[in-house]
């Protein structure tokens, strides 16, 4: 702990490279898939211009994602210490304060840019913001307990910026039926949080952050993630079936068929095959949210 605390005292400035770094551009992904699910569902009726759609896709991806990353990096750091030396913060490549810096000025630059976009997507990304920061900051810190940190990341990943897209499209308010299918994939995304936390079960005991696999176990919270996961999609499955949207709820119950059987064997090494089903099973989830979203496009009220 010397050595952080000497690294985040210099004032030297830090490296380019690993300032982007901070910013996690892999991260962006999430975001801004489901913005551009909010666009498809909505954008009937008028032609969204490519303005509004780079706009919205460079607000919810590398501006209020990358603010949360950077926002959660500087309050992590110690913990980063133990589990990730090599991370730009504890590795001295972002030195001095300059991690808090970018964070406040990249809040700043998301919250000017969310206004070209209009009022609802300006709202929206203000919550987003309030979240990225109550996330990771003292003293609420919403991480301490993985239950009101994987929702609020949940919704910042996959509910917010789905109906920011759906209103920059549409523009106006989204309407119920857009609300409810992202309300339900940010649920199950509630559980794809939960695989992010396999990697530091003992860092994150060690300090006291109450992650699921650490106050449930590692076995139980991945049961539960699987169960999370499932039960969104279910609640997508039936609102499509009460639309009589019957080919989309079919294409959305093979893919959690298929889901089901891979998460049987990520349940087996839960730990270690976190990665693996990331990679496989969130990659069917996420077709089902495009999906889901087309087939938005087939209701008279959208």
């Amino acid at each position: 702990m010397a050595r952080l605390a000497a690294l985040t005292s210099a004032e030297s400035f830090p490296d380019a490279l690993a300032a982007l770094a901070l910013l996690k551009p892999i991260t962006w992904f999430p975001p801004m898939w489901a913005f551009g699910c909010g666009v498809a569902c909505a954008a009937t009726g008028r032609t969204i211009s490519w303005w509004q759609l780079a706009l919205g896709v460079a607000l919810v991806g590398p501006l209020v994602c990358g603010t949360s990353q950077v926002v959660n990096d500087w309050y992590d750091r110690e913990v980063d210490a133990l589990n990730e030396p090599q991370r730009p913060i504890p590795s001295g490549r972002v030195p001095g304060y300059w991690a808090l810096y970018i964070g406040i000025g990249w809040t700043l630059l998301s919250a000017a840019v969310a206004t070209a976009l209009g009022g609802f997507a300006f709202r929206a990304t203000l919550v987003g913001l309030l979240l990225a920061w109550l996330y990771s900051a003292p003293p609420v810190r919403l991480k301490k307990n993985g239950w009101w940190g994987n929702a609020a990341v949940a919704a910042c990943y996959e509910g917010l910026p789905w109906i920011t897209g759906a209103a920059v499209a549409g523009a106006s308010v989204p309407k119920l039926p857009v609300i409810l299918i992202a309300a339900l994939y940010s649920v199950g995304a509630h559980g794809i949080m939960t695989l992010n936390d396999f990697k530091s079960v003992a860092g994150d005991r060690r300090l006291g952050i109450g992650s699921l696999p650490v106050r449930l176990g590692v076995e139980r919270a991945a049961e539960l993630a699987c169960w999370t996961m499932a039960i969104g999609q279910v609640g997508v499955f039936l609102l499509l079936l009460s639309w009589r949207l019957y080919a989309p709820a079919a294409g959305v119950s093979v893919l959690l068929g298929l889901q089901l059987l891979l998460m049987r064997r990520w349940l087996q090494r839960p730990r270690e095959l976190a990665p693996w089903y990331n990679g496989t099973g969130v990659t069917l989830y996420v077709l089902g949210m495009l999906l889901s979203a087309f087939a938005l496009r087939a209701l008279p009220s959208i």
